[in-house]
């Protein structure tokens, strides 16, 4: 029989800290194409029962970064970013009808956070690499994360990186490179 607990402490339930918008250091835009990826990002978040709302900043010219704000938006990262990766590419798809935009998506800071973590993996697995001198292939990624692990490691001696399979599945290899490793 387990022990009884119910005179020990519990944790107190940490409150989450109230959504606040990324720090950007530009000023939000209202031009022609924001008001349209607005228009269209609220309209797809209506129909996801999404309460988020939607910023919109221009980068650059023709660049703009959506940020998504609100609570509880992990339904609209999805597993791996995937859902926030889909919303991106509609939203490209639905302005794109005249001039070329490009539009970044972005919720809770998921990009910033990925992109580190994938860097991290990328030195863990390198020291694996070069310790047992075999190669790893990771897990399937989209072009970009596949491109944040290969400029991790361009610059590490013993190791190289190339993708092999086709789309979805397309996966990075970081193998030995005794040519290198000298």
């Amino acid at each position: 029989s387990r022990p009884d607990r119910s005179d020990r402490p519990r944790p107190e339930k940490k409150e989450r800290p109230a959504p606040v918008a990324p720090a950007i250091d530009l000023p939000e835009c209202d031009d022609d194409n924001a008001k349209r990826i607005i228009a269209f990002v609220s309209g797809l978040l209506q129909h996801m029962d999404s309460a988020a709302e939607v910023k919109v900043y221009e980068v650059e010219k023709g660049r703009y970064k959506v940020i998504l704000v609100g609570e509880r938006l992990g339904q609209l990262i999805g597993h791996r970013g995937e859902t926030l990766d889909a919303i991106q590419q509609l939203t490209n798809y639905a302005i794109n009808t005249s001039k070329r935009v490009r539009v970044q998506m972005d919720a809770e800071n998921y990009r910033a956070r990925r992109e580190q973590s994938l860097e991290s993996l990328a030195r863990k697995v390198a020291t694996k690499v070069q310790k047992y001198r075999r190669s790893v292939t990771l897990e399937p990624m989209n072009a970009y994360e596949r491109h944040v692990i290969h400029a991790a490691l361009q610059d590490v001696p013993g190791v190289t990186t190339y993708s092999v399979g086709t789309e979805p599945n397309r996966r990075v290899v970081v193998s030995y490179d005794r040519a290198q490793a000298r």
